[in-house]
């Protein structure tokens, strides 16, 4: 059973998140160091999950131009982690 990879599709995807219109808060979040991170959040597995899904979170937004209601939205329904994660980001903590 191998699936076979769509690279073209895989840095289409990734070019329209980075050109999108929340790239720079994206590359701030992504700019985010490991101690960064670990300093905002208390417990390591769960919270760097969250990050990376906060990341991905971003990541659509960008891509698919998503309103700044929606992505805060979205944000806020990872908790209280991320939105901690992402008030470290000036250009994420001006939208709420």
């Amino acid at each position: 059973m191998n699936e076979e990879i769509d690279f073209d599709q895989l840095f289409a995807d990734a070019d329209a998140a980075f050109n999108g219109e929340y790239k720079t808060q994206l590359n701030e979040l992504m700019g985010l160091s490991k101690d960064e991170v670990d300093a905002i959040t208390p417990n390591d597995t769960t919270d760097l999950a969250t990050y990376y899904k906060l990341i991905e979170v971003v990541k659509h937004a960008s891509k698919t131009n998503m309103d700044q209601a929606s992505l805060i939205s979205n944000i806020k329904t990872l908790g209280d982690i991320a939105i901690k994660i992402a008030k470290k980001v000036p250009t994420i903590a001006t939208l709420f």
